[in-house]
């Protein structure tokens, strides 16, 4: 539970990456077509860079009391949580395992009658 808050988490911070590159794309055309000068353009990119850094912690923090408090709202703790969903895993573990057994099962008898027709 806990890699998927990650991957939610740094999927923001790609999200806010690429949102930096896009800015650093508009005002590099800005200042190829002369709207704005190199030095502006990059006090522009600094200040959003700057300001992204700073609100960073405070969005890891806010995210990270969402996630407390939904994993307390549904009555579990992380080690509950996790201990839930590995015991979860592992009985669909062993259902796609006895799955692939017989799908292996029906693929061999298959063939048998296969060549049982043929001679």
């Amino acid at each position: 539970m806990e890699n998927i808050f990650k991957k939610v988490l740094f999927t923001g911070v790609g999200l806010v990456t690429s949102a930096t590159e896009r800015l650093q794309r508009t005002v590099d055309e800005l200042v190829e077509r002369g709207k704005m000068s190199e030095d502006e353009g990059k006090k522009v990119v600094e200040d959003v860079v700057k300001n992204t850094e700073a609100a960073k912690g405070e969005y890891e923090n806010w995210f990270r009391k969402i996630v407390e408090s939904t994993v307390e709202k549904m009555g579990l703790s992380k080690n509950e949580a996790n201990t839930k969903f590995e015991k979860r895993l592992k009985r669909l573990e062993v259902k796609v395992g006895l799955l692939a057994k017989e799908v292996e099962a029906q693929k061999k008898r298959a063939k048998s009658t296969d060549e049982q027709k043929k001679k």
